[in-house]
């Protein structure tokens, strides 16, 4: 368990939310999660009552979330705040609440979990009121149970420094006679099957009634039959990168955040393709019967203030939810951000509800194709 602290974060930009096997952990499919574990129960406060307790992703996102969230909260609070790490996946959340008197009060959550938890009753109701409405988010972070935390996206990367010709398309991405040499993409059904389909000429506003259909989905797997032979797949979010970084691969898709982060901190030249990238939303949520529902209510509109968040792309580059907090980002910060309007024009927000519905059989027929 981490105390909230002071220390300042020279950070990089770790982003691991997007990888491995499940399609819903956020350790393996969020651009900056952390592998750490909660180590310990939240302490008590010498009333006897529990602290206000966050969990979050870990890593040096966390460590900046102290700094812009937690500690400026707890002051204003009068009360420690105490954060704890979280690796993902809708059973914690539920062990937890269904454990009666759960030992987190608020955590930052996936949207495939908070659907979830919200339906089956295990997240509390948010007010509305103190977060100013839900028209003040963009589209997808405002639901009944959550507010957009950050918002990331996979996108093609390639290296500046040796490919000269830019990709512009996912369809670029498939043409491996105008660019010869391996790609990589993300082992796994989600992603693999609309960026297949963008290729293959699909409108982004069709792309997910395309996929809902048994055609839809033939057609994924026969555009992906194409490339397969030249694909290297990747399961760990800096996998794609040290492809790149090794010329393995010409290109690659990737988190946006992981992009950046190499960027700043390895002094790469990695670029981002933002057309055809598809966007997530990680939520702020309240468990059921949280012992400080009312403090943790508190926080979460206190760290969706536009100015709040605005203070987060000097340590991570993911997108704001708040509509207002993209004006009050530096301008050496935001064109390396998801919800930067230039960015935003051509992306995709992920059908949270259509993965939820599909998941497990599309997984399974992936998995099918990819063993042949």
């Amino acid at each position: 368990m981490n105390i909230t602290r002071l220390a300042m974060i020279m950070g990089t930009l770790a982003i691991a939310a997007c990888g491995g096997g499940s399609n819903t952990a956020p350790a393996n499919n969020a651009p900056a999660a952390s592998n750490a574990t909660a180590s310990a129960a939240p302490t008590a406060s010498s009333s006897g009552s529990r602290d206000l307790t966050i969990a979050s992703w870990g890593g040096n996102y966390q460590e900046a979330q102290q700094k812009i969230y937690f500690k400026p909260f707890s002051e204003k609070l009068g009360k420690p705040v105490l954060d704890e790490n979280y690796d993902g996946g809708y059973g914690v959340i539920q062990a937890k609440v269904q454990g009666g008197n759960p030992n987190w009060d608020v955590v930052q959550i996936e949207s495939e979990d908070l659907a979830r938890a919200c339906t089956d009753g295990l997240l509390e109701k948010l007010d509305w009121n103190k977060l100013g409405g839900k028209d003040k988010f963009i589209d997808g972070a405002a639901s009944d149970c959550g507010v957009g935390a950050i918002v990331w996206s996979t996108a093609i990367a390639y290296d500046g420094d040796k490919l000269k010709t830019a990709p512009q398309s996912w369809a670029d991405f498939w043409d491996t006679k105008k660019f010869p040499g391996k790609r990589s993409l993300r082992k796994g059904a989600k992603y693999s099957l609309e960026f297949a389909l963008l290729a293959d000429g699909v409108k982004k506003e069709e792309l997910y009634t395309v996929l809902g259909t048994p055609e839809g989905v033939d057609r994924a797997f026969k555009k992906l039959d194409e490339l397969k032979p030249s694909i290297v797949w990747w399961e760990a979010g800096a996998q794609p990168l040290q492809f790149l970084a090794s010329g393995e691969v010409v290109m690659a898709s990737a988190y946006n955040g992981r992009i950046a982060g190499q960027n700043r901190t390895e002094g790469k030249n990695f670029e981002v393709v933002w057309t055809q990238s598809i966007y997530a939303i990680d939520s702020w949520v309240i468990l059921k019967d949280a012992a400080n529902k009312d403090a943790g209510m508190d926080f979460i509109a206190f760290s969706s203030l536009p100015e709040n968040q605005a203070k987060l792309p000097e340590f991570v580059a993911y997108g704001l939810p708040s509509k207002d907090a993209a004006s009050k980002v530096p301008e050496k910060y935001a064109a390396e951000l998801p919800t930067t309007a230039a960015n935003m024009t051509d992306s995709i927000p992920l059908n949270v509800d259509f993965w939820i519905d599909h998941s497990e059989e599309l997984t399974e027929r992936f998995n099918a194709w990819l063993a042949k």
